[in-house]
């Protein structure tokens, strides 16, 4: 499985890194939809909702995405409703499995929304910043460096479940290792890009919070496949299991990490 996993990981990394340098800002916000649209398909199955119905629901998202990215008044608004959304799945997470029945399938399929819609607005809003490829890189490092740090110093050091109940294998030692490589990841882009020492202490602390909001993507996700009863997402990725898997992370990180960037300016 590790060998199928790593395999897997360096076909999609290049893939991933090519798409966020080499593709023009329209065809990036098409095959990012395409990701994320893939992914409702798997959060429909999440919902429990039959093939004819997940495709209506993937039509949907596909809607939503176009009304965010054709009214430019309501983007702040989507933001907004995400960041309120991930302090209500923290209370979700934190309160597992007596938070259980706030989770069902009308409700999971609302969420699917407000976590599939906003954070694909956020990774193309982010890509249109200035420096903006510079930024959804090191969006991506945190991800992935929160991911593959917290796996490794798991592994090592791991002793303490972080939430046994919500998805065993997790460590409190995993998770600070990964935290651990944020703030390094936003150290680096600090000196990279010469920010000011005040500057470089808030992206410190924004790759920091990022890293965590990522935690609890990906522990949120864990919560809806366990009320499932199910291992994965999805069996798109070899080893990896489905797209969901592996962009539940970035869904929470992106909204987060689009917002405090629009304050760093006046920091």
């Amino acid at each position: 499985m590790l060998k199928q996993r790593i395999l897997t990981a360096l076909l999609l990394a290049p893939l991933a890194l090519a798409a966020l340098f080499l593709l023009p800002q329209n065809a990036f916000e098409w095959v990012a939809a395409a990701i994320f649209l893939y992914g409702s398909w798997e959060w429909g199955n999440l919902c429990r909702l039959k093939a004819p119905n997940r495709l209506l629901y993937v039509l949907s998202m596909a809607g939503g995405m176009a009304l965010v990215a054709t009214l430019a008044p309501l983007q702040p608004w989507v933001l907004a409703a995400a960041l309120v959304f991930w302090l209500l799945a923290l209370f979700l997470v934190r309160h597992y499995p007596q938070s259980a029945r706030h989770c069902g399938p009308l409700s999971g399929l609302l969420m699917g929304g407000l976590v599939l819609v906003p954070s694909w607005h956020a990774l193309v809003a982010l890509r249109e910043l200035d420096q903006g490829l510079i930024w959804l890189l090191l969006l991506l490092v945190l991800v992935w460096g929160a991911d593959i740090g917290a796996y490794f110093a798991g592994k090592t050091w791991g002793r303490n479940k972080l939430m046994p109940a919500v998805s065993p294998g997790k460590t409190r030692e995993g998770a600070v290792g990964g935290l651990l490589a944020c703030v390094l990841a936003g150290l680096g882009f600090s000196v990279g890009l010469e920010l000011s020492l005040p500057q470089s202490v808030y992206l410190v602390l924004l790759s920091l919070l990022t890293g965590l909001v990522s935690v609890l993507g990906d522990l949120f996700e864990s919560l809806l496949k366990r009320e499932r009863g199910i291992k994965d997402s999805g069996s798109l990725l070899p080893g990896h299991g489905g797209v969901l898997d592996r962009i539940d992370s970035l869904t929470a990180a992106a909204p987060v990490f689009l917002v405090g960037l629009y304050f760093l300016n006046g920091v």
